[in-house]
Formats: C-alpha cells, sequence, structure tokens
C-alpha cells in the first residue's frame, strides 16, 4: 500500500481562473471557421490564414493555442483535427455544434456570471428584469436559431422514446417550444401526429419555418404568448416541456403543471426533458453545474433531482413519473403520466 500524497499544484486553479481565454479561443475558431477549413485540407498556418482571411501570425498562436487544449493536432508544420472537433466543430458534420456559441456566449448569459457573489448573496440573478425569464426577452429567438443543430438527434431519440410505433393519431401540445424540433420531430415520425407549439411570437416564426422545412407544416399550429396566461384547449396525448421547468421555482412549476393537468386526455403523459443530477447534487458534473447557471440567470431556477420533479408531478395530480436516459444527449427525460 502507498502512502504516498498526491502532488499538489496550482494547474485546477489557473485553468480554471483562465477558462474565459479558452472560451474567447475556440469562439474565435469558430467565426473564423479553422475546423472546416482543416477538414477541406487546409492544414498549414499559410493554407488556413489565406482560407481564413486572417493573418499568419494571429493563425498560428492561434492554432498552437487549440493544440494545447485538444481541439488541434499538430505534426511538424500540419495541423489536423481531434475526433470532438472533426464530429461537432465542422459546418458539415451532422453533429456540427458550433451556432451554439451565439447563445452560451451571448452577452446575457456572459452578464450572469460577471457577479457570482453577488447572486449568491441575493440568492438569484443579478441581471435586471428577472433576467432571461423576463416576458419576450430576445435572447430566446437567439437560443431557438443557435442551438437548434444541438437538439435535432435528442428530439428524433424522444420521439422514438414516447412514440414507439407512431401510427396512432396524436395531438400534441409543445409548451416554449423554441426551434419546435422537438415536436417536428414527432410529427415527422409519425404522419398522424398534430402538433400545437406554444412560445413568444417571435419564436414561434422560427419554430414554423423549420416547421415548413421538415414538411410538417401543415400539423404544425402556434400559441403566441405565456404559457402560464394563454389557453391552450383541452384533449393533449402528450405534452412536452423541453429545457422549460429549471427556469422557475417549484411553486411555479407546480401552477404550471396543474394546468397541463387539466389540459391532457385521461391517458395523457408529459414529457420533461431537462439536466437531472443526482441526489448528490454535484454528479454527473454537467448536470449539477447547471444550477449555478439558473442561480445567475433566473430569479428561482434550479437544477432539479428527479425526486424533486416526481414530487412536483405528484403535487400537481399525475399517478407516476418515470426517469430515462437519453445517451449520447446529456439530458434525461421524465415521463409522467396522468
Amino acid at each position: 500500500m502507498s502512502n504516498q500524497t498526491p502532488e499538489v499544484t496550482p494547474e485546477l486553479f489557473f485553468n480554471t481562473v483562465t477558462a474565459y481565454q479558452r472560451t474567447g479561443a475556440l469562439k474565435g475558431a469558430i467565426e473564423l471557421d479553422v475546423f472546416t477549413a482543416i477538414s477541406e485540407g487546409n492544414q498549414t498556418v499559410s493554407s488556413l490564414a489565406q482560407r481564413c482571411s486572417a493573418s499568419e501570425r494571429g493563425m498560428r498562436i492561434l492554432c498552437d493555442y487549440l493544440v494545447t487544449i485538444d481541439f488541434l493536432t499538430k505534426e511538424a508544420d500540419r495541423y489536423g483535427l481531434t475526433p470532438d472537433a472533426a464530429m461537432f466543430l465542422v459546418k458539415h458534420s451532422p453533429g456540427y455544434m458550433g451556432s451554439a456559441v451565439e447563445f452560451l456566449v451571448s452577452q446575457t448569459m456572459v452578464d450572469g456570471f460577471k457577479d457570482v457573489a453577488a447572486a449568491v448573496r441575493k440568492g438569484g440573478t443579478t441581471i435586471p428584469d428577472t433576467g432571461t425569464v423576463a416576458p419576450d426577452h430576445p435572447v430566446w429567438v437567439n437560443f431557438a436559431k443557435a442551438m437548434a443543430p444541438l437538439m435535432a438527434v435528442p428530439g428524433q431519440l424522444m420521439a422514438q422514446l414516447v412514440d414507439g410505433d407512431a401510427s396512432k393519431p396524436l395531438k400534441v401540445l409543445d409548451i416554449a417550444a423554441g426551434h419546435g424540433l422537438f415536436g417536428i420531430a414527432i410529427a415527422k415520425r409519425n404522419p398522424h401526429a398534430q402538433i400545437v407549439a406554444v412560445d413568444w411570437s417571435g419564436v414561434l416564426e422560427l419554430a414554423k419555418e423549420n416547421a415548413q422545412e421538415g414538411g410538417v407544416g401543415d400539423r404544425y399550429s402556434t400559441i403566441p404568448g405565456s404559457a402560464f396566461d394563454v389557453d391552450w384547449g383541452t384533449g393533449y396525448d402528450l405534452a412536452l416541456l423541453t429545457n422549460f421547468l429549471h427556469h422557475f421555482d417549484v411553486a411555479t412549476c407546480e401552477t404550471l403543471l396543474k394546468k397541463i393537468h387539466a389540459a391532457i386526455a385521461p391517458d395523457g403523459r408529459v414529457v420533461t426533458l431537462e439536466q437531472v443530477p443526482n441526489s448528490d447534487r454535484v454528479t454527473p458534473p454537467e448536470a449539477a453545474r447547471f444550477s449555478l447557471v439558473m442561480l445567475t440567470t433566473t430569479p428561482h431556477g434550479d437544477a432539479y433531482t428527479f425526486a424533486e420533479y416526481e414530487q412536483m408531478f405528484s403535487n400537481a395530480g399525475f399517478a407516476r413519473s418515470e426517469l430515462h436516459p437519453l445517451p449520447p444527449s446529456l439530458a434525461q427525460v421524465v415521463i409522467s403520466y396522468k
């Protein structure tokens, strides 16, 4: 048995304090289209600089930095893509995620982290006017545009999970639909599905465009306004709640869930897609860290555990809830039955 004490170094401290440099470098590389350029065969500093309309000195320094943080490889004077970069950062890749920086590094999201200590003292965001949950906040149009590429695969996986045979008529309520891809995935899979999307009017314009492009525009209708205020009718077989409940406190969530309970059919289900941390609230790390995003950008939001979702749905009148992983997505699905 070894009694050696693990070496203590300042590496973690410096890497964390300077993490903004990684963000800036990756954002710059995406804006310059460096990863796509390399995939096209531009592997030297001179060819990359010409392809990306940049200086050779700047391109050399940026690419070397990207090598040190594992987005590029380097052999002699030639750069290559790591597997992650090839999958997620080349524009013609089916897994392309580069557009997400437009939301994840937007001024609204960054502003929330300018004074984390103040948010901790307050217990909620210091962004004026209730942060990102302010009515008709423009950030959600940005979100719908930027994050859509990330949601295509989870949307398809979720559609398979909740509508296995895809043969029965479905009336689907898509609450806070955003880009609309989750409802659209169900409609594309099931020719008998009718989708009703609820969101702010500006966001719904994009969702309608996506529905038309997906060939389901004739089965896609919209209701503009706040999910808490608009009348969306009754008789829904499925209600979709994707990346929404985490913005609010438990009481507000339960108010919405009671409204949904009244709107779905006797055998209806609610499908909730969220980052769901374990009961220890520190694993898995991606879901656990999401609580801080909610602290800094909303007045009362949180990353809720499955036990908390289970209790919310029970208090709203639902009979039971199930938790389903959705690999390779980091999110999980809670299916709640009336």
